[in-house]
């Protein structure tokens, strides 16, 4: 099929983006190119074996063609451009400087034509260019880091995308397909809209702390029993952005024997720092919070260890195999850490 002749194609294949073979297009020769119809993309592969081996035979030997036959192409070629792109003396191929300036373009096109039909080929098969990853900035822990220098090992051209979003964010841009995987973290009831058509995985349970004012009595102790905590009021992430987190709140007191009394639900993870310092509460959180900045918080351990799940989750229907053998880096990686 002619290569370049039609707009729509050309225009399709130049918007590819490749994140480790940038080829830049040159807009005013493919259009110049386009004047030629009788010019095959076999002719540029045809000119660029030639052009590299200065030598018919070594060429026609390497495109498993009959020499005959690729000098009747060459020629072909050269008359539809109107000039001599090679100069062949009796034991001698050399180019002229057109073909030197041609060979340029030609090398490109060749390559942009091969990594299209390699993008092509990677979509049919599930593989997607790059991977988008939501997670939450400075509340995250080490297998985040670890995982994408792994995976960026076994996929270097693979683009992943990292982007800051809380929890239900994450279970929103999931469903609507923006998003390939989330570490949303608390896993939310299975009743929440969002969560009907995702696909789950603990990848890790990290130690609870409690989260105390400086200036408390329970600071000055060097671990908390829960029920110490009975007449408090607590500060709680919201619903809204931390979906599940009342309740795994809840569940956690009620095992020691009350319900806490929440007196502030807070949108963000700085929020709850404030509330804690300013001592109108005080909460339980994985460990992992003590990456927040937190003036005026102490952190305890509890005298009954208990610890918070961490989840990812990704869209069923989601077949891209790059997803796959992400997921498959971060569950092996998670074994290796418990």
């Amino acid at each position: 099929m002619p290569f370049g002749y039609d707009t729509t194609l050309r225009t399709r294949v130049f918007s590819i983006q490749f994140s480790s073979h940038p080829f830049p297009c040159c807009d005013l020769r493919v259009e110049r190119l386009s004047l030629l119809p009788a010019m095959e993309l076999r002719h540029l592969r045809y000119f660029v074996a030639v052009a590299e081996e200065l030598n018919f035979t070594r060429a026609a030997g390497k495109l498993r063609l009959a020499q005959p036959s690729l000098t009747r192409q060459i020629h072909n070629l050269e008359a539809e451009l109107g000039v001599r792109l090679l100069d062949r003396g009796r034991n001698q191929v050399s180019l002229t400087e057109e073909g030197k300036s041609f060979l340029v373009d030609a090398r490109r096109l060749v390559a942009l034509s091969l990594e299209s039909v390699k993008a092509v080929q990677r979509f049919s098969r599930g593989e997607a260019a790059q991977l988008n990853v939501g997670y939450l900035f400075k509340f995250n822990f080490d297998l985040l880091p670890a995982t994408l220098a792994t995976f960026y090992q076994t996929r270097p051209e693979i683009a992943v995308n990292l982007f800051d979003m809380s929890p239900a964010e994450q279970l929103r841009a999931l469903e609507a397909r923006k998003i390939d995987l989330g570490f949303v973290g608390l896993r939310p009831p299975a009743t929440l809209k969002n969560t009907a058509a995702l696909a789950w995985e603990c990848v890790a349970r990290h130690n609870v702390v409690a989260v105390l004012p400086a200036r408390h009595p329970l600071a000055k102790k060097t671990k908390i029993r829960l029920p110490d905590l009975k007449s408090l009021f607590f500060v709680a992430m919201s619903e809204q952005t931390h979906p599940g987190s009342r309740d795994w709140l809840t569940g956690l007191c009620q095992q020691a024997g009350f319900t806490p009394r929440i007196l502030q639900d807070v949108e963000l993870e700085s929020g709850l720092m404030t509330f804690v310092a300013e001592g109108l509460g005080v909460t339980l959180a994985r460990e992992q919070i003590k990456n927040i900045p937190h003036r005026g918080v102490v952190f305890r351990p509890l005298a009954i260890a208990a610890k918070a799940e961490y989840w990812i989750a990704w869209h069923c229907e989601n077949r891209s195999r790059a997803l796959s053998q992400y997921i498959e880096v971060l569950k092996k990686e998670a074994s290796l850490k418990r």
